[in-house]
């Protein structure tokens, strides 16, 4: 039998690029992976596809039942997407040492954007489903 926890976030675009405006690469390095600027920086609705990435580290935090303490860094959540576009969560350091803890074997997320807000849901599956 498989047990379920789910999160979720929703980002207000504006709000994220007012912090971006005022740290600048500070920021964007702080909270997002390398690969995460490559994927979002220069597309079209860029600050969109930001947002749903911090919206979605925050909803995986919710399924972890952390939120920021103990040790855990922005760029423990690592949002990438599959060749076909799907969203895929990766958690190392911290992150990764709660999800075993917590018996977690696949986190599933969802994102949807627009101009003003950007929403992530997440949900943590323990005892079964597939291995990340």
């Amino acid at each position: 039998m498989n047990d379920f926890s789910h999160g979720i976030d929703m980002v207000e675009c504006a709000r994220l690029l007012g912090s971006i405006n005022r740290h600048g690469e500070r920021f964007l390095q702080r909270v997002f992976t390398q690969a995460e600027l490559d994927y979002c920086l220069g597309r079209k609705r860029e600050i969109e596809h930001l947002a749903g990435r911090f919206a979605a580290k925050e909803a995986v935090l919710k399924v972890l039942g952390t939120g920021w303490t103990n040790g855990i860094s922005w760029t423990d959540i690592e949002v990438l997407n599959e060749s076909s576009g799907r969203p895929r969560v990766y958690l190392t350091g911290r992150c990764r040492q709660i999800a075993d803890e917590l018996g977690l074997t696949d986190i599933q997320i969802s994102i949807s954007h627009i101009a003003t807000h950007a929403i992530a849901s997440a949900i943590g599956v323990a005892g079964g489903g597939a291995d990340r």
